[in-house]
């Protein structure tokens, strides 16, 4: 399994998508597999802005990768959100027959963040929402980085500027170096 992680408008989701499409992974996506679930209470919870409950997104995540049984790899993207979360995904690898391969951080200015963001034109992205964005993605995500290498799971940071196939091959190269395709 290979976790993407990257601020808003790093495009972790795009580079999640086409590494998963070029090698005949599976890409699951957390906030997919909620909105996927249909379940009102938890898409109202959501439309909130709040974080949905623990317990219930590892239950979803669980059930998709048991689905992706099948599949060689995962990359997982969205999750964990919280050090909660990565500890449950550490300790649940055994039950789910996989292991964690790497976690790819992409990085970009902010500056490159914002225009992206600005460009992408959702109206949740106003200036005040996207500074709070990214200042929430560091503080939640650290923690997690500094949990995963403590487990000796590799980090691997990507710069994610340039256009989207530098950053994918960028992203080729390195799992490449590290064994991983």
């Amino acid at each position: 399994m290979i976790i993407f992680f990257g601020p808003a408008g790093a495009g972790k989701s795009v580079q999640g998508q086409l590494l998963a499409a070029h090698h005949g992974w599976r890409w699951l996506s957390a906030g997919q597999l909620l909105r996927d679930t249909h379940d009102h209470e938890l898409l109202k919870e959501m439309s909130t802005g709040n974080l949905v409950d623990n317990t219930k997104v590892n239950a979803i995540v669980a059930a998709a990768l048991k689905r992706a049984h099948d599949v060689d790899h995962v990359v997982l993207d969205g999750f964990p959100r919280h050090l909660d979360q990565a500890k449950w995904l550490i300790a649940s690898q055994p039950e789910h027959g996989r292991s964690i391969s790497a976690v790819v951080v992409i990085d970009a200015p902010k500056e490159e963040l914002v225009h992206r963001l600005h460009l992408r034109g959702r109206l949740d992205d106003t200036p005040d929402a996207i500074e709070e964005r990214l200042a929430i993605f560091e503080h939640e995500i650290a923690p997690i980085l500094d949990y995963f290498a403590s487990q000796q799971v590799k980090i691997i940071r990507i710069d994610g500027t340039g256009a989207v196939a530098q950053v994918h091959d960028r992203i080729e190269a390195e799992l490449r170096a590290c064994s991983l395709v």
